[in-house]
């Protein structure tokens, strides 16, 4: 055991890489779709040019820059739409003259549907007080001096038009904060709660209006999330569990690969759980910028496997000398704890995927790689018992081999 403790852990720089490569396509779901023909062609009977397919919630965003309607104030055409299927419901698009593109202060714009097919458009105050449950009621909010609104039968999309004069005070049109949503909740014609998925929780951007392609720095928070996917799937999803079957079966039995399994073990784990930290790490972040909605469950767990894994390193320093009494105790605490874990990471990470909405490509590429993982434990599992029933087999043969000759007679001497 000293000897391997002098050794320096090999680091799984190889399968991290392999890993990395598969997945990061996943995180690079940027929408460069161009907007749809509908959206384009009523764009152009409001004289808009610049259009940009929104990143969340099948939205599309078009608008024009007037220049200044005053010396304190820019004009802006806007048109905005969504896909709404249902028999009622509401779109909505505003924006934040806050430090934050946020849902709270926004000045909103929300067109509502009712189920016998007619619309209302008007203008909302978006208040803490609403968050909090209280009915969200038509306000002036002072920068609209025109809106409508169309919709498009065939492709049940809807879109907004409004005119909006914007004070340079107030809003910042090269960094403007705006957000869209979609709910399908009404009472009359107020709208009431959207749902509470991340797609509506990520509606949300700062776009730069005099840039014809609409780039902005609100998408950060879409990327952050699936390389806080990506890491997590990779250290805690993979790696570790790759460690504990190193552990498994190259300590002692079937296969003694003795120090190497122990350097390889501390690698993997070692490695999976900087990983797995590091995407802990930018889930917390994420987490604390969506100040008005949180994934409780989804947090405790991480939590929880943040907590338990950190145990299970500290346990390459402070675990007891071979020759302790309570040393079998201590194996069976570490080896249960480490399963009881993996239970939690695949659970989490399940539920990360759904909350993430990744699709099948997030889905079953992670079922693909526990199947793969699921598939080389099996067969260890089923080479150990194999191999453990051979050997009790030939310790029996020898035994009754043993027995027999014993129970021989000694053969006499003629002669004596």
């Amino acid at each position: 055991m000293k000897t391997q403790q002098q050794n320096m852990p090999s680091s799984p720089l190889l399968p991290l890489t392999i890993l990395t490569l598969t997945l990061l396509p996943l995180t690079l779901g940027a929408n460069a779709q161009p907007c749809s023909e509908a959206f384009l062609k009523l764009a152009e009977q409001k004289n808009i040019s610049d259009c940009k397919r929104l990143r969340t919630l099948g939205a599309e965003f078009a608008w024009k820059l007037h220049g200044n309607g005053s010396e304190n104030s820019t004009v802006v055409d806007v048109l905005f739409g969504a896909a709404l299927n249902t028999a009622q419901g509401w779109i909505g698009w505003g924006v934040n003259p806050g430090r934050r593109p946020e849902m709270v202060g926004t000045k909103a714009i929300i067109a509502v549907k009712r189920s016998d097919e007619k619309w209302r458009v008007n203008t909302y105050n978006i208040t803490k007080e609403i968050r909090n449950g209280c009915n969200l009621l038509p306000s002036e909010i002072g920068i609209v001096s025109n809106m409508s609104v169309e919709h498009d039968g065939d492709n049940l999309h809807t879109m907004m038009y409004v005119r909006l004069n914007l004070s340079s005070e107030a809003y910042n049109v090269t960094k403007l904060n705006h957000v869209w949503q979609v709910g399908y909740d009404i009472e009359g014609w107020h709208p009431l709660g959207h749902p509470k998925t991340l797609r509506n929780v990520d509606s949300t951007e700062v776009i730069n209006l005099t840039d014809s392609n609409g780039r902005g720095t609100g998408q950060y928070r879409s990327y952050l999330r699936s390389i806080h996917g990506v890491l997590n799937i990779i250290g805690w999803g993979t790696l570790l569990p790759i460690g504990i079957i190193i552990a498994r079966y190259f300590r002692v039995f079937p296969f003694k690969c003795d120090p190497l399994w122990f350097n390889l073990h501390i690698g993997f784990q070692l490695t999976g759980f900087l990983v797995g930290t590091t995407g802990w790490a930018i889930g917390l972040s994420l987490g604390h910028s969506s100040r008005y909605y949180t994934f409780r469950d989804h947090r405790t767990y991480g939590i929880l496997i943040f907590t338990f894994s950190t145990i299970q390193m500290l346990a390459f320093r402070l675990k007891p000398k071979l020759t302790d009494d309570y040393r079998k105790y201590w194996n069976m605490y570490h080896h249960f704890l480490g399963y009881g874990l993996l239970a939690i990471i695949f659970i989490n990470i399940f539920k990360g995927i759904r909350i993430l909405e990744g699709g099948d490509a997030w889905k079953w590429g992670y079922v693909a790689d526990l199947a793969f993982l699921g598939a080389v434990a099996f067969g260890l599992e089923v080479y150990t018992w194999i191999h453990f029933f051979m050997l009790k087999q030939q310790q029996k043969q020898k035994n009754e081999t043993k027995n027999s000759q014993d129970q021989q007679p000694p053969k006499q001497n003629m002669f004596a």
